[in-house]
């Protein structure tokens, strides 16, 4: 099938340039051609053909920090659902990233491992969601910010018992092994900094990982962490808040081969809505958050000279954080970290694209791309939130269109066009 979108103001995210009056190609589940509009090539006979009239053309987004199984509950009990009701919220989740305009997401960590079933379920047109990347429980060690009861994580100590725990990971078949390698200021038996592998344990994690084909993810917020995680060769840096400039040389030294996701998410909305959850706003800023908040915005600068790939994922999935606000992340970058709104679509487009399948068949809209695409009803390089308004999208993921996702009623429902 061909499909011929016309009169878009087009970001392909090659570049930080919209091209107007652009034209885009889609035949079957690729791009053909996506540029300007006059010198759109002859197209079939039998083609679809779509006037958006002005609308806004771009790549879809992918979220690179997920947490699908996340039940958007306290932050204090992420673990604390049942499998049942975490594989429910994990199918209801699927669809409202879909619908948010992200394509594709990188899990960080799974619940009861629900993500490989989940992406299986996907892949086989089951359950309606984005590309996805699959994380098993989160692994860390005896004393880590992860050892607790629940469904979240795996904890294991020692390089040959981490190595079983990867093994044992591959087996069930995941894509992602999510490690934590220090904690949260939240957390007093495991703050920020308190490293909780060894260099010998984290050495044995990704050198067993990616003898069996999988990717690293970390939770790392401090330079020590961060360093460790480099060092290792991990593949994703989650947090990176408080780095010196050995930590950015290390990274800048691996730019072509990591990704790290600031995932500032979490520290603003705590700040800004933790009596909501019992905790009062002095706690949270002897706590630390307020200070590392303005320790990342110094960290993302020294990145981006660097020129060090940023993208986008906020730890969303939690009560003061909730699913199918992940947009969010996008106006952060504009307003905490200073990007251009252009800047913040290439994190969330380009990079994430790249971060999900090295090959570049994602994240761009250029011939031989995946036809992952969101029409915007409005411009998001003049207004960065208006992809926060759901009902202002149209998505397609791989050559299929997508309407009116956020209509739990599948007799309501056209999920295809």
């Amino acid at each position: 099938m061909h499909q011929i979108f016309t009169n878009a103001n087009l970001f392909t995210a090659t570049d930080h340039n919209a091209i107007n009056h652009g034209a885009v190609w889609v035949e079957g589940n690729r791009i053909k051609y996506a540029g300007p509009g006059d010198k759109l090539p002859d197209t079939p006979a039998d083609a679809i053909h779509h006037d958006v009239n002005g609308k806004f053309i771009m790549p879809g987004m992918t979220e690179t920090h997920a947490h699908l199984s996340f039940a958007d509950a306290s932050p204090f009990g992420i673990g604390d659902t049942n499998v049942e009701s975490a594989t429910v919220t994990a199918v209801r989740n699927s669809r409202l990233m879909l619908a948010s305009g992200f394509t594709s997401a990188v899990s960080f960590g799974s619940t009861y491992c629900i993500d490989v079933a989940l992406r299986e379920a996907i892949n086989a047109g089951k359950i309606i969601g984005p590309r996805l990347r699959a994380a098993g429980r989160d692994l860390g060690a005896t004393a880590s910010n992860v050892d607790s009861g629940g469904g979240l994580s795996q904890i294991a100590d020692g390089p040959w018992a981490l190595r079983q725990a990867v093994r044992q990971q591959r087996k069930l078949g995941v894509d992602i092994v999510k490690i934590f390698i220090d904690g949260e200021a939240i957390n007093s038996q495991n703050p920020p900094g308190e490293l909780s592998f060894t260099d010998e344990e984290v050495n044995a994690i990704v050198d067993e990982a990616h003898r069996r084909k999988m990717r690293v993810a970390c939770h790392a917020r401090s330079a020590a962490a961060v360093k460790q995680a480099v060092r290792a060769g991990v593949d994703f840096v989650g947090h990176a808040n408080y780095l010196d400039d050995e930590a950015v040389e290390l990274l800048a030294a691996k730019k072509d081969e990591i990704f790290v996701g600031p995932a500032i998410a979490w520290e603003i909305t705590y700040l800004e809505k933790c009596e909501t959850i019992g905790v009062t706003r002095e706690t949270v800023i002897a706590q630390g958050y307020e200070a590392e908040i303005e320790a990342t915005v110094a960290t993302v600068a020294k990145l981006r000279t660097a020129d060090i790939k940023l993208v986008v994922g906020g730890d969303y999935g939690i009560s003061i954080a909730p699913h199918g606000t992940y947009a969010k992340d996008l106006e952060y970058f504009v307003t905490y970290f200073g990007m251009s709104n252009a800047e913040s679509l290439i994190c969330a487009t380009r990079n994430g694209g790249l971060a999900f399948e090295p090959d570049g068949s994602i994240g761009t809209l250029e011939e031989g791309s995946l036809a992952d695409l969101v029409i915007v009803d409005g411009n998001p390089l003049e207004d960065i939130t208006i992809l926060q308004d759901h009902q202002n999208l149209t998505v397609m993921k791989d050559g299929v269109l997508y309407q009116n996702l956020e209509n739990p009623n599948p007799y309501l429902a056209s999920t295809t066009e």
